[in-house]
């Protein structure tokens, strides 16, 4: 003897009158199985209706709303505590670290000095590389002996300036220095060029 199925039982607990009904209830008085599945069906719905509903309180909105606004409030808090600290620290930077990032420049006669002494290094340096005379080709002579004429013109005019003796001699004797220094340097970079040229 076959039982019934979920469908059947589910039609009998709904008391349909749906065909074969009165078969399936039949059946279910014959047959001890069935009607003990029956009876657990009518239980299971019966605990499903006793289940507490679900429904939210009608008044959270007003709580969600509000814990939303405080938490807005909180992030523009945040922001412009750091907005003023970002100022704060911009404003100390300007007021006190100026002097840090930008040291008081060094005065005419020290940069005058420094530049100087740059220069006999170069004159040093020179003289080492031309103690080394070797064959050269005419280019690199023409360079040097061009870079020479213009440093012999820059002495002089640095002699020039040294014999007036002005009031402010080391602002003006500075750019001359500096552009002889550059010239020297040409002057080396030259020679060595030579130097590794005529090795090869």
């Amino acid at each position: 003897m076959s039982h019934l199925t979920m469908e059947q039982l589910v039609a009998l607990r709904d008391a349909g009158s749906e065909p074969g009904s009165a078969e399936s209830q039949a059946h279910v008085v014959a047959c001890p199985q069935c009607a003990a599945e029956l009876d657990r069906l009518y239980q299971r719905v019966a605990r499903i209706r006793a289940l507490p509903s679900l429904r939210p309180p009608r008044d959270r909105f007003t709580l969600v709303a509000g814990r939303v606004r405080h938490d807005r409030r909180q992030v523009k808090v945040r922001r412009l505590g750091l907005g003023a600290m970002a100022l704060a620290a911009t404003l100390l930077l300007v007021v006190v670290g100026r002097d840090l990032l930008a040291p008081p420049s060094a005065s005419a006669s020290d940069q005058l000095t420094a530049v100087m002494a740059e220069s006999a290094t170069l004159e040093q340096a020179l003289r080492q590389l031309r103690g080394d005379q070797r064959v050269t080709d005419v280019y690199t002579t023409r360079a040097a002996a061009s870079l020479e004429d213009r440093i012999g013109e820059l002495d002089r005019q640095l002699e020039a300036t040294q014999a007036h003796g002005a009031s402010n001699a080391d602002a003006n004797l500075l750019p001359l220095w500096r552009e002889r220094v550059g010239l020297m340097d040409a002057l080396v970079d030259v020679h060595v060029t030579r130097a590794q040229n005529v090795g090869l």
